[in-house]
């Protein structure tokens, strides 16, 4: 893969800001992707809000195999972190996130009480990377369109204060990369998963790891989406061919026009046509 640009300035700029409103924060609502949950965690992020009670919510929770995401929930959860599962789109989950912020909050607020104060709302700091789903979730919350919403990712640019009731407000952020991948799997996965810009990565390269990664684990998903019949131990190769003439990607003379078949592949595997995907394991 060629060298990325995975940390524009606004990213870096974003994290000084996270840094500067952070004691201001009583929970973070750490929002993951239910398909990656650890590649998609930005380790930048969490040693910076270190410390402060923890929301984990799986994102596309619908996108992810249910059995998986419930052991990825117990894997999360310890005395200052829950983890919830959350299909913004379609509502489901939604109404556990108040529960769980007040849940992580019980103790502070007893100990309030017990010096006479009264509670007030909690005030949550929503973090994320980019295209993970914090403005559905965040307009989902308020039951109107709070924030822009896009699929690609970068649309949030600044952070912004929404209330949520009279229990929340929320901090929500730019999502925010990290400067590098120490393990070049992760960024092939959140490239995969539609998490970075397009124009500065090498779609070939992204396109032969869902491939590969599909003979492994769901090549019989390949085979009836696309209507071949390649066997898990075929070559990238024999999968761009068959795809390429079953589409009729063909250039000039018959030869496989590969272009249309990688942006193809790619297009499909971002809007779910393989199923339910887990692209990490548990440790």
């Amino acid at each position: 893969m060629k060298t990325i640009q995975w940390y524009p300035g606004h990213m870096a700029k974003t994290s000084r800001e996270i840094k500067a409103h952070l004691k201001n924060v009583d929970v973070v609502f750490e929002l993951l992707d239910a398909r990656a949950p650890l590649a998609s965690r930005n380790p930048m992020m969490h040693e910076i809000t270190k410390g402060k009670p923890r929301l984990i919510i799986l994102m596309k929770a619908d996108l992810a195999p249910h059995k998986v995401l419930t052991q990825w929930v117990t894997y999360f959860h310890n005395e200052f972190t829950r983890a919830i599962t959350v299909d913004a789109k379609g509502g489901r989950g939604i109404e556990n996130i108040v529960e769980k912020a007040t849940e992580l909050m019980r103790a502070k607020r007893e100990r309030a009480q017990a010096r006479g104060l009264k509670n007030r709302p909690i005030r949550a700091m929503i973090l994320g990377i980019p295209n993970v789903g914090k403005s559905t979730l965040i307009n989902r919350l308020v039951k109107r369109k709070a924030t822009k919403v896009g699929d690609v990712p970068g649309v949030t640019k600044h952070l912004q204060t929404v209330r949520i009731h009279e229990e929340l407000s929320l901090l929500d952020t730019p999502g925010v990369l990290w400067p590098k991948f120490e393990d070049p799997e992760v960024g092939k996965k959140l490239a995969l998963l539609g998490a970075i810009r397009d124009p500065i990565l090498a779609l070939d390269d992204i396109a032969v790891y869902g491939i590969a990664w599909l003979l492994e684990h769901k090549h019989d998903a390949l085979n009836a989406h696309y209507d071949i019949s390649v066997v898990p131990s075929a070559s990238i190769m024999d999968v761009f061919d068959a795809i390429g003439k079953r589409r009729g990607f063909l250039v000039a003379g018959g030869a496989i026009d590969y272009d249309r078949v990688i942006e193809r592949f790619i297009h499909d595997f971002r809007h779910h046509k393989f199923g339910p995907i887990m692209l990490d394991v548990i440790p």
